[in-house]
């Protein structure tokens, strides 16, 4: 595929927009995720920038822009992740990054392509200004929708060996130009009840596992999920649902497997061993009083809430970014989970901020404000020029 250099940002987010980046283990498709770094080096090369491929295991690689101005100047780097959910069912041209009523539409726009051309147009931006008190780097990561496996990665195997020191990492979200430094964690867990199969016409010849199931839900639900009482004061209350449930194989049989999967929101303080510990606890306690229930429970997905730093370096330079547009500094926490969980969890100094709203993220006619994404590169250069 065949690219040009694009003239602002406008022009980098349509291109990334148009280029279909699903997550492939929400829809197996030709590797979107690297067709889009295919663009996104393209673009750092035409702007001056040098890349560095880091791979993440069995998945694919995540992309660090580099631009570096020498070895006295402290870091400071940025993440935007490449994947997004799915298209399917959207009212929209999910790839074509129309324009209209000052918006641009298309999948990923506002979650997260939006911030992820800001970031670079802003450190295009801050390439050809005078008094460079940082070397920048870009973190465009992977499988964010899904594992979080690109930062995860990113962590364990490149963070310290860039040689970039101790620096603090802005993650881009549609935080509507908000400063977030509390978010709320994950846990996905699987229950799994197993039964005996029979003929429907001699139910005593077999035992049913969406039955067994039922039980676990119906004390699940009064028991363990109206028991939270987790506060935090800028992410909210913790909360807890079982959102899909998937059993039997025909309505004549007896059904001998039925799968649930429940999601736990975390808030700041909580211990992410410990919250998994207690659903573990909750579901063998439902099972010891009915003998009939035989289960298993896996953990699918575990992800920690951000807490704020006690003395954040990066929080007040987005907060003076912020204030040179008269916006607010004032730090305020979200409800769902981002790369900077696991950042924080590791003693890194994060933060998140981004254009976009996240009541538009997902949704079937995703977009983003043409004139706060223009603002967000302001933003995102005032920080890299912070001193």
């Amino acid at each position: 595929m065949s690219h040009t250099e694009p003239k602002n940002v406008v022009e980098v987010l349509a291109a990334m927009v148009s280029i279909d980046s699903v997550n492939p283990a929400i829809r197996a498709g030709e590797g979107g995720e690297s067709k889009l770094a295919e663009y996104l080096v393209f673009v750092a090369a035409a702007f001056g920038f040098s890349v560095r491929r880091l791979p993440v295991a069995d998945y694919g690689e995540n992309l660090l822009i580099v631009y570096d101005r020498g070895p006295n100047r402290p870091w400071v780097l940025f993440d935007s992740h490449m994947d997004t959910v799915g298209s399917e069912g959207m009212t929209i041209d999910p790839f074509g990054a129309e324009i209209r009523d000052g918006k641009l539409w298309g999948r990923g726009a506002c979650d997260t392509k939006g911030s992820g051309a800001a970031m670079l147009w802003a450190l295009r931006e801050y390439s050809r200004s005078r008094g460079q008190p940082s070397n920048v780097a870009i973190l465009y990561s992977a499988d964010e929708e899904v594992g979080m496996r690109g930062i995860r990665s990113f962590i364990d195997n490149d963070y310290q060996t860039l040689g970039f020191g101790q620096p603090g990492v802005v993650v881009g979200e549609p935080t509507r130009m908000r400063l977030v430094t509390s978010h709320n964690g994950l846990c996905r867990a699987r229950v799994k009840t197993h039964g005996i199969a029979a003929h429907a016409s001699q139910p005593s010849n077999g035992r049913s596992a969406i039955s067994a199931m039922a039980k676990i839900i119906s004390a699940f639900e009064e028991g363990y999920i109206t028991g939270l009482r987790a506060e935090n004061e800028l992410t909210g209350a913790a909360h807890c649902s079982i959102n899909t449930i998937r059993g039997g194989t025909a309505a004549n049989v007896i059904p001998d497997r039925c799968e649930i999967e429940i999601d736990r929101r975390l808030v700041p303080g909580e211990d992410p061993d410990r919250v998994v510990a207690d659903i573990r606890a909750a579901i063998s306690e439902i099972a010891e009083r009915s003998p009939d229930i035989e289960y298993e429970m896996d953990v699918r997905f575990l992800a920690p809430p951000l807490s704020p730093a006690a003395h954040s370096k990066l929080a007040g330079a987005a907060g003076r970014a912020l204030a040179r547009e008269n916006l607010s500094g004032e730090p305020t926490g979200v409800t769902y989970a981002t790369n900077a969980g696991d950042l924080s969890a590791r003693g890194i100094d994060t933060v998140v901020f981004g254009p976009g709203d996240v009541a538009q993220a997902h949704t079937r006619e995703e977009w983003i404000d043409i004139e706060e994404l223009k603002q967000s590169v302001r933003v995102y250069r005032a920080i890299m020029a912070d001193e």
